[in-house]
């Protein structure tokens, strides 16, 4: 396993000197990671957790990183002993990997010595913003596919290996079937996909001569990438002549690839040339530059198609580069244990942080099993099931929603203690099968593409009493102080 320890930013190591030299690094800190609501976030795919909480345990400065350290010289020489010697002591409470997750929720809390908590701020959200990203992409675009499997097909494209390893990992966490990526396929048991390119037909005399040599190679998985030269005219008859030879020896073909022109049409005839041809289990798959509001377009359209391969705009997410999330602090502990809320004021009302070291529920309706609403509390809140509970939007204030005949669950579970992994994590098929179930405990008005309606992610009323406490005599000292 890499050492990662030096994954961050200067200013990570910046404060956690000025911290070291005030006497403050070993002060209890509470810091929450969540993203804030944009236009293109209806819902995300919590990821990446297993991998954020590999880098926290892994830590350890090997003696190439104090040195690089030291030649900055902009550090004592007693800090970075004290680094040499720094492994994370602390607890992590997070929502599950493949939980569904909304704008303002804390999913990631860390509550640990104040100069490991902030240390741990870039490599985290490096992490956990990625995977969440790549997750929720590929949740929606297989969303959009409905019953056709997703191939994840876009290693080639990615912003470097790790990128596209990871990228891999979270698109099956989103729902994807399988993927491109040899490695990715190794290193987490994804199935893996593939048959040929187009330099593979260009590389024959003739594309028939191509299908055949391919068929010979794979006579049980025979799946002919059929645009090369003329899909209708040529790829498709060839293909069919192909899979009557395989036929004659007994084998079924697997199928055929569309990875360019107007897939509509093209599956289409191409549906109807091979079921006349008696192959009418051959598959049509389809590829090139395919996201959710494409295959959503296509499946209105009636296209044929079997099986999506989505590469590009998954891997990168292209519409939405980046998933914003961010890492504040929350709170100081004292040694008795008394919690000391800490708030970001900012005078855009959205920047403005929610205080206090907190819990995250989901509420159910109990006769629908169906989700309501999700609520942020205190950490040391009970709720009872039994009332009727009110709570509030936490920036629209006057938005205020009382639940009733609700059961409550718990978002946020331990996952490392006093710096031990505690946690059980899931294989990979597990994840992606609990992300399907939970997603479908929510009403499609709040999943879909087009206008989806706002899940309301609201404050318990002792939250909101104390953010409103505090954003008051904090306002109010600056106004005496004016």
């Amino acid at each position: 396993m890499r050492n990662l320890t030096l994954l961050t930013d200067l200013y990570e190591i910046t404060m956690a000197y000025g911290f070291y030299r005030n006497g403050k690094h070993e002060e209890e800190a509470v810091f929450d990671i969540f993203f804030r609501q944009n236009n293109l976030i209806t819902y995300s795919l919590a990821a990446g957790l297993e991998q954020a909480i590999e880098y926290l345990l892994g830590w350890h400065f090997s003696d190439a990183d104090i040195d690089y350290l030291r030649s900055l010289k902009i550090f004592g020489e007693d800090f970075l002993e004290y680094l040499r010697n720094m492994r994370f002591t602390g607890d992590v409470y997070a929502v599950k990997e493949g939980e569904p997750v909304f704008p303002g929720e804390p999913i990631l809390t860390i509550k640990a010595p104040l100069i490991q908590a902030q240390f741990a701020e870039t490599a985290l959200l490096n992490i956990i913003n990625h995977q969440t990203l790549i997750a929720t992409k590929a949740s929606k675009i297989c969303r959009a596919a409905g019953k056709g499997a997703v191939m994840e097909f876009g290693l080639r494209r990615a912003q470097g290996p790790d990128a596209g390893v990871y990228g891999a990992r979270a698109a099956v966490i989103g729902g994807c079937s399988s993927t491109s990526n040899v490695l990715a396929g190794q290193l987490y048991d994804i199935p893996v996909s593939g048959t040929m390119a187009h330099s593979w037909v260009m590389d024959f005399d003739s594309e028939y001569e191509a299908f055949r040599a391919y068929a010979e190679a794979y006579p049980e998985n025979c799946l002919l990438l059929v645009d090369t030269y003329d899909t209708l005219r040529s790829g498709v008859p060839n293909a069919i002549r192909v899979f009557r030879e395989l036929a004659e020896k007994g084998y079924r073909p697997k199928g055929i690839r569309l990875d360019s022109g107007d897939f509509a049409y093209l599956s289409k005839k191409a549906r109807k040339m091979l079921d006349e041809a008696g192959f009418s289990d051959a598959i049509i798959c389809a590829s090139g530059d395919l996201d959710e509001y494409s295959i959503s377009s296509l499946m209105q359209q009636g296209a044929k198609i079997d099986r999506w391969g989505a590469g590009t705009k998954l891997i990168t997410s292209a519409d939405m580069p980046a998933l914003g999330g961010v890492y504040q602090q929350a709170a100081t502990s004292k040694e008795d244990g008394t919690v000391v809320p800490k708030i970001k004021l900012s005078d855009n009302a959205a920047k403005i942080t929610n205080p206090s070291f907190k819990n995250l529920y989901r509420l159910y309706d109990r006769g629908t099993g169906m989700a309501v609403a999700d609520l942020i509390t205190l950490r040391e809140e009970e709720i009872d099931e039994a009332k009727p509970l009110k709570i509030f939007h936490p920036l629209e204030t006057w938005k205020r929603f009382t639940v009733k005949n609700f059961r409550a669950e718990p978002l946020l579970h331990t996952i490392v203690e006093k710096g031990k992994l505690v946690y059980e994590f899931p294989e990979l098929a597990e994840i992606r099968a609990f992300s399907a179930r939970e997603l479908s405990r929510f009403w499609e008005e709040y999943l879909r593409l087009d206008m989806p309606e706002l899940y309301k992610v609201d404050l318990s009323e002792k939250l909101h009493s104390l953010k409103s406490e505090m954003l008051d005599r904090i306002r109010g000292q600056h106004s005496e102080e004016d």
